[in-house]
């Protein structure tokens, strides 16, 4: 098969859908690699990297997009890229489809074949290609929070673990899983007071014992969201709903009444924001204030740290990238249910239901296309 890895063009996104040695292991399989000119640079790989691992290097997208088979990234296409796509061509990458209707649109006129990492599933019903992301965005919220935290900011002007005689500030969580506990993991470090909040009793239990009660582990209703989040300095949006919107479990009235120079970091505006008062923001301008509380919504998370980002997104797409190569995506959905899970649009049709739902448009069950 012919892979083609454009360059990264969403604001500031430094990461790569392919790593050198990933290219090695497919071009070791006698399949062709094309990577755009400069597309490893911002984690420090060279052109010359590639083209000594077998690849070979182009000069534009549109000559990568043009020739190749597979399109791999890191993030959604944006319009520029979309316009690019053509009928049958396979795109793996990031998508977040359920707030996005522009992206989605453009990809059903495409008539390409889209596989988004964050749907696809495995055995134990986790999302494997959303992992590594959602653990580096949870120990990045942390991190974002306590800045959005200083004065400077717009903040309380508080530090998150405080100091002896000082009390620390309280961090509260809303969402157990990946981010979640990643989260916790970085402020329970820095000597936080935390507090997670889920509707899952086996989470909860888990948190618990992980934690070794370090956590206020509560289980999640309007109430427990209300009296936390007002009595928050920090808030963390870690809700997953696979494939579909988040939903607004923060409200306006919610933030109206929080402490003057809290933050809210919501992780979770990938997929629209749990958070009623969120906007998507960039690395470059990363934070707004409503209300007197700090907003962090920066879209792309995980690019900020591109050179740990990549490796390990690049460990969990590989296997999945030589299977879609080696056996072509028809055979490869079809053999494999958890990367069938994945498959978000087809030759113009959503064949994802909760992109479906979320947008209001047609479902269209994948195995009808694909047989």
């Amino acid at each position: 098969m012919i892979i083609g890895v454009p360059k990264e063009i969403k604001n500031h996104e430094y990461r790569v859908g392919m790593v050198p040695s990933s290219v090695r292991e497919l071009t070791n399989k006698g399949h062709t690699v094309f990577i755009e000119a400069s597309a490893g640079n911002g984690i420090g790989f060279t052109d010359q990297d590639y083209i000594d691992v077998g690849a070979s290097i182009l000069a534009t997208a549109a000559e990568v997009f043009a020739k190749a088979e597979m399109i791999v990234k890191v993030k959604e296409p944006q319009a520029v890229e979309r316009a690019m796509l053509r009928e049958d061509q396979l795109l793996f990458t990031y998508l977040h489809l359920a707030p996005d209707l522009p992206q989605t649109e453009d990809l059903v006129k495409s008539g390409s074949v889209c596989i988004a990492y964050e749907t696809v599933t495995d055995d134990r019903g986790a999302l494997p290609l959303l992992a590594p992301m959602s653990e580096v965005a949870g120990r990045m919220s942390i991190q974002a929070g306590a800045m959005a935290l200083e004065k400077n900011m717009g903040g309380r002007g508080m530090l998150l673990g405080g100091v002896p005689g000082v009390e620390p500030a309280k961090v509260v969580i809303i969402g157990g899983g990946m981010v979640g506990t990643n989260a916790a993991q970085m402020a329970v470090g820095l000597g936080a007071e935390v507090v997670i909040l889920d509707r899952s009793i086996e989470t909860l239990r888990r948190l618990n014992i992980q934690f070794d009660n370090k956590v206020k582990a509560i289980y999640s209703t309007a109430d427990a969201i209300e009296k936390h989040v007002l009595e928050a300095d920090l808030v963390i949006g870690g809700v997953l709903v696979p494939g579909a919107a988040a939903p607004k479990l923060v409200t306006k009235d919610h933030i109206k009444r929080m402490k003057p120079g809290s933050a809210i970091v919501d992780v979770a505006i990938d997929q629209g924001g749990c958070i009623e008062t969120s906007h998507a923001t960039t690395h470059q301008d990363p934070t707004y204030i409503v209300d007197d509380v700090v907003h962090y919504c920066v879209a792309n998370m995980p690019g900020a740290v591109a050179r740990t980002s990549t490796f390990a997104l690049n460990n969990a797409t590989l296997p999945y990238i030589i299977k879609l190569a080696e056996l072509g995506y028809r055979e490869a959905l079809l053999q494999d249910k958890h990367l069938l899970n994945g498959l978000n649009v087809m030759h113009g049709k959503i064949t994802c239901s909760e992109v479906a739902e979320a947008l209001n448009m047609e479902y269209v069950d994948p195995t009808i296309l694909l047989n």
